[in-house]
């Protein structure tokens, strides 16, 4: 009896701990396994960095490493890029496929759903083998996936070819943020991650612009496969470059140092703490897909957010529709004009680049320091205000500018603080979501990009019928509306995030708790 009472309270400390930190069974588990482990190894054997090691890329010197991390957000500028440049040439592309506007939108849709399904493959990967090898494998998959699209003689073969590569171009869109974290210490990663999370937005911007005039300069019917051409070649030289990356992940350089060490001194007894720590089928299983998918239903904070994002992911896809039936349909521009009118979106995000690397990341912590506590997460969302209200405002604007009656330059203008706005809300929100789910981030952002990338993905599957029968006003200001109801959330969560994530499982308490 007296043994049966210690296992009871042997789970009921399990389950305590699993309510406190978040964390599953088999997370623990693995956790436990690699306490262990980690008690086990002898320390004179244990492969590790050491202080001030220049192998270590947190120590590697600071202009090596804003090269490094404007790379890697090339990288991710290659795979924006290639999202929406196509959608300059989509009516040639079904008239010379004999197929229907919607059914040759689906090479928009597929591409983007990569996004979020993609990471479920890849993530694992980069974990296991290091960031470099699954950098320049996805690349490869994606520059050879982008040729059949250039050559697609059918419907079929092009939507397989764009499906393959955004599963393969997803990687850039997960990793870089985790070789930027390899890179840098959490304080000096604020504006790394800025730029980063600008080229999700500035890429796709520049993709029409590029594809407006390919197609307009080659003036033919096949002027959509020039801008494949253009792709294949631009993502092959990428990915050439890529070959001369330098591994980030710690536990991969560690790694190869040990086995080194082994090879050079014939002794097996020198490791790293990750060769100890092998997590289980089951861990990974729920870590990659079960915990993220829960989050979705069991986080408020973590619903509402993805929510917003996800609007916000899906007018920047709306456009890349809208801005053709807006400009080229409604004042008769051709695909080059349409493009340049991008330039304002693109200018507006650069803007909001700018102020909040140079003045509203300074302010903010004077702020704190003046307030003389620990930065909340809650602080990350005062940048988010002026986003949230900036938002359904540019809308309205573009609502009601963009008939043909009216002169094309209001439209136009809109882009610029529709841009500063999706740049002031996406890495605020994203920050905040990283602050308040500091154990189980990896896991709060797979669920946001899973529900963004569907959004996105989504869109190209209705935004003609909803334009042209709905209006280009009436149809803008519907979108409008719904920013407006999303608007009070980051105002919400100010008031209110402290107390919500008192009461998470997954999400950290007050600071000072």
């Amino acid at each position: 009896m007296k043994m049966e009472e210690v296992f009871r309270e042997e789970e009921r400390e399990e389950y305590q701990r699993e309510m406190e930190e978040g964390m599953t069974p088999a997370e623990i588990a693995a956790e436990d396994k690699a306490a262990e482990a980690e008690a086990a190894i002898d320390p004179a054997f244990l492969v590790q960095f050491q202080p001030g090691d220049p192998e270590n890329p947190r120590n590697w010197p600071r202009v090596k490493k804003w090269c490094w991390t404007l790379f890697f957000s090339f990288l991710c500028f290659v795979v924006a890029v290639g999202s929406s440049m196509p959608t300059s040439a989509l009516i040639q592309t079904g008239e010379q496929l004999h197929v229907s506007q919607e059914a040759v939108n689906l090479s928009i849709t597929l591409f983007v759903a990569g996004f979020g399904f993609g990471p479920v493959f890849f993530a694992p990967l980069s974990e296991m083998f290091g960031r470099k090898p699954v950098y320049i494998a996805s690349g490869f998959l994606y520059f050879m996936f982008t040729l059949p699209c250039a050559l697609a003689p059918n419907l079929a073969t092009l939507l397989a070819g764009r499906m393959i590569a955004g599963l393969a171009a997803s990687v850039p869109m997960t990793n870089v943020g985790g070789s930027i974290s390899d890179m840098w210490h959490v304080e000096e990663k604020g504006n790394p991650m800025n730029i980063f999370s600008s080229v999700l937005f500035l890429g796709p911007a520049v993709g029409p612009l590029v594809g407006g005039a390919i197609s307009s300069g080659t003036n033919d019917v096949d002027g959509w496969r020039y801008i494949y051409w253009t792709l294949f070649a631009f993502v092959g030289l990428t990915w050439l470059a890529s070959l001369f990356q330098p591994e980030t992940l710690a536990s991969a350089i560690l790694k190869k140092r040990a086995r080194k060490l082994r090879k050079e001194t014939g002794d097996e007894r020198y490791s790293t703490l990750a060769e100890h720590e092998k997590m289980t089928l089951k861990a990974m299983v729920v870590v990659l897909l079960f915990r993220p998918v829960v989050m979705l239903f069991v986080e408020p904070i973590l619903i509402f957010f993805s929510l917003y994002l996800t609007l916000v992911y899906m007018l920047l896809y709306l456009l890349f529709f809208a801005y053709p039936i807006i400009f080229l349909e409604g004042h008769g521009m051709n695909d080059l004009q349409t493009g340049l009118m991008f330039i304002p979106l693109m200018v507006g995000i650069l803007i909001a680049v700018l102020l909040t690397m140079f003045i509203i990341e300074p302010h903010m912590k004077k702020r704190v320091a003046r307030r003389g506590t620990p930065q909340t997460p809650e602080d990350r969302l005062v940048i988010m205000f002026v986003g949230s209200l900036m938002f359904p405002m540019t809308l309205f604007v573009l609502a009601w500018t963009s008939m043909p009656s009216v002169h094309w330059a209001g439209a136009l203008v809109s882009g610029l603080g529709t841009g500063m706005s999706f740049v002031m809300i996406y890495n605020s929100a994203n920050t905040y979501l990283v602050d308040c789910y500091p154990k189980v981030a990896a896991s709060a952002l797979a669920s946001k990009t899973l529900i963004r990338s569907m959004g996105g993905a989504a869109v190209p599957l209705f935004v003609n019928q909803m334009f042209h029968a709905m209006h280009n006003q009436w149809a803008l200001t519907l979108v409008a509306l719904v920013a407006t109801v999303m608007l009070p959330i980051p105002f919400f969560f100010y008031r209110f995030g402290p107390k919500y994530r008192s009461k998470s499982k997954y999400a950290s308490g007050d600071q000072d708790s």
